[in-house]
């Protein structure tokens, strides 16, 4: 799909990338990102004998080269797999043995700290990568294979790999289009870490329609005036937020009114928590431009990104913010404890079914049985139990009502307790430790509790 939008529009700008620091400012045509692609997507098949279904690994900073480098994988026929370039080396570890990564493609930024990975696999700095070849590769993957694996946390104390194929995350982009259509005059931010799975409708949509990329620098999805700077310069129309971040630029543009005139912007989305309703009537009510829409999305990693939409314009006064309706060729089910569909305005387990279901969890057969089940009502299908609590409204819509288990989700991101703990408990100082979420001033904060060994 990039491919094809790269022969319509060459010459149009595809990516900017501008960000607060010494590096000059990088414009690429979508023939010139194209090439870059290319070329690290032939020196993949050809150097590693990259099959379908095949890893690549990704440990970049945000840059337009990290563009180049998903886009260059995908284009082997791998799926890639990010991993924070912040993550502990312990964690990072982990997820490249138990992807069995065929390599690792790491930047300038990035290539000092990849020296430990080097004795397990191929480290490649993608800006060197040494192939002259520019053309399309021919294509190798279907649309039954992998488009990445994201690792979240695991109950275990370990992460778990999710497995997206391309049919998913395709409709999840063609859903996108349909319902939020974008064009050559629009610019989307992308401000999400490439580890959250936000960031590949941030990262592909815009490339299949003909719109341009402003990329934030790393670290700067955190500054509300960095933010508003590129929604000024750029001319985004179109962006995410996870709620909590809203907030905190809604409060930054309370502080600086002369923000608050947004010409350019369109539409606004918001996904990975629970958003409030005095957030919508904050949004509306500094944004200062009525052609600008805010969107309440939901979904988990397992089924492609969001497989739900509510447009925050239709909310009443007083009213919780639902999750909406499910998207194209999604079904979503709420369920009681023995498989039953529960009863408007009863409360229930959020279960999902359609094409946009992961494969499963990577080399985790037992949990993928226990959470992608036989779907009860439809022969040969499968069903995916979220572990969240939801109910039906009257008017057809869905209000999440929270987790089931204890998992816990601050600024967008799953986290499982016992994998915090398991870290804590890794350091001799400690002999045990309690994580739990707490609900602060500035919102909700991960706090352990620790008892020391001896010595500690």
């Amino acid at each position: 799909l990039f491919e094809e939008q790269v022969e319509r529009t060459p010459d149009n700008i595809a990516v900017i990338f501008d960000p607060d620091s010494d590096r000059d400012r990088v414009e690429l045509t979508y023939r010139e990102l194209n090439e870059r692609a290319n070329r690290v997507g032939h020196y993949l098949r050809a150097t590693y004998d990259i099959q379908p279904d095949d890893v690549v690994a990704l440990q970049l900073e945000r840059s337009e080269w990290m563009v180049a480098a998903i886009l260059g994988v995908l284009k082997s026929g791998a799926a890639y797999l990010p991993i924070d370039p912040q993550s502990p080396p312990s964690r990072a570890a982990y997820m490249l043995e138990d992807s069995r990564a065929k390599a690792l493609l790491v930047d300038a930024a990035t290539f000092e700290s990849a020296e430990e990975f080097r004795s397990a696999l191929p480290v490649v700095k993608v800006e060197e990568v040494g192939c002259e070849q520019v053309h399309n590769p021919g294509r190798i993957a279907t649309a039954q294979n992998l488009a990445y694996v994201i690792y979240t946390s695991g109950s275990t104390g370990w992460p778990k790999g999710v497995m997206i194929q391309h049919s998913g995350i395709v409709n999840r982009l063609n859903w996108m289009q349909h319902a939020y259509p974008i064009g050559p005059g629009d610019c989307i931010l992308q401000k999400t870490p490439y580890t959250f799975d936000v960031s590949v409708w941030e990262l592909i949509w815009w490339s299949m329609q003909g719109a341009k990329l402003a990329l934030l620098g790393p670290g700067e999805e955190k500054d509300p005036s960095r933010i508003l700077d590129a929604i000024s310069r750029y001319g985004v129309t179109t962006m995410h937020f996870v709620p909590s971040m809203l907030g905190a630029f809604l409060a930054y543009l309370e502080q600086h009114p002369a923000g608050r005139q947004s010409q350019s912007l369109r539409q606004v989305f918001a996904s990975g928590e629970a958003l409030s309703a005095s957030q919508v009537n904050r949004f509306f009510q500094l944004i200062g431009n009525e052609n600008t829409a805010l969107h309440n999305l939901y979904g988990p990693t397992e089924a492609s990104i969001d497989v739900s939409y509510y447009d925050c314009r239709l909310l009443g006064a007083g009213s919780v913010v639902p999750i909406g309706k499910p998207i194209e060729n999604i079904a979503l089910y709420i369920l009681d404890g023995q498989e039953k569909l529960s009863p408007v305005g009863i409360a229930g387990e959020l279960c999902i079914s359609g094409i946009g279901l992961a494969r499963g969890y990577l080399n985790n057969p037992e949990l993928t049985a226990d959470k992608f089940i036989p779907h009860p009502f439809r022969e040969g299908e499968r069903l995916y139990r979220t572990g969240d609590l939801a109910r039906w409204l009257p008017d057809g819509n869905i209000e999440f009502l929270g987790r089931i288990d204890h998992q816990l989700k601050i600024r967008g991101y799953r986290i499982e307790a016992g994998e915090v703990e398991q870290a804590l408990l890794e350091h001799p100082a400690i002999k045990s430790a309690v994580v739990e979420g707490r609900e602060f001033r500035q919102g909700k904060e991960l706090v352990a509790y620790l008892v020391a060994g001896e010595g500690g």
